[in-house]
């Protein structure tokens, strides 16, 4: 009797990691298909649609994240951790330029390949209270970086940490209007600004991408939208 109730203590035991390894491997393919959902089709989706793209249960979908604002919520959760990691990572490069370098590269490319996310997350009511949240996140990072390339002597004495978020919102500007004109032109211009921030260079820097013809730039201008007031 002892030892059935030895084996099945032990049965249970392995059970309960088991159950929150597949509750954690539900919760990601539910956050990966609201991720691609939103991205297509805005807040209009359905959770019955992403239950269906992450093929469980929407009962599943339910328990984790009771309604859409949740999920959002941690869909930000998630891409602020992946933004403050790439951060870090371009901050402890042992070039403080590359490390500059590096900051813009990869952050701007998480945005311009989840545009649509980026105006779900930030259009739903909590918008501006999560970029107020994301600047707190990521402000320590970028401070850390600036002084760095600075104290090198290889970044502008006159940049400051907030140069580097008004130009990562201007080349983002430009990845949401050339999008569908030129995806990657944003390294064009990525290249010029970056040269503009050293301090010396030989020469212009090599610019890794074309520059757009006069058709591309009509449509590409055709795509601005006023603001809205």
């Amino acid at each position: 009797m002892l030892a059935w109730m030895h084996a099945l203590d032990s049965d249970r035991g392995d059970a309960e990691p088991r159950l929150r390894r597949d509750a954690e491997r539900n919760r990601r393919r539910i956050l990966a298909a609201a991720a691609d959902a939103f991205a297509e089709g805005g807040l209009a989706v359905t959770m019955d649609e992403i239950a269906r793209r992450a093929e469980v249960g929407v009962g599943t979908v339910y328990r984790r994240f009771p309604d859409k604002e949740v999920l959002i919520e941690a869909l930000f959760e998630a891409r602020i951790e992946e933004l403050v990691s790439l951060a870090e990572a371009a901050r402890d490069d042992p070039d403080p330029f590359t490390g500059i370098v590096r900051f813009f590269e990869s952050l701007l490319a998480v945005q311009a390949a989840d545009r649509g996310l980026k105006e779900v997350v930030l259009g739903s009511p909590r918008g501006q209270t999560r970029v107020a949240h994301a600047r707190e996140r990521i402000g320590p990072v970028v401070e850390a970086l600036v002084a760095r390339a600075r104290a090198a002597g290889e970044l502008r004495p006159d940049v400051a940490p907030s140069d580097l978020g008004l130009i990562q919102f201007m080349l983002g500007a430009l990845i949401d209007y050339t999008h569908d004109v030129e995806p990657e032109v944003w390294r064009r211009m990525l290249g010029i600004v970056l040269d503009g921030l050293r301090v010396r260079r030989d020469g212009p820097s090599p610019l890794p991408r074309p520059p757009l013809d006069e058709v591309q730039l009509e449509r590409a201008m055709a795509a601005w939208r006023r603001p809205r007031r």
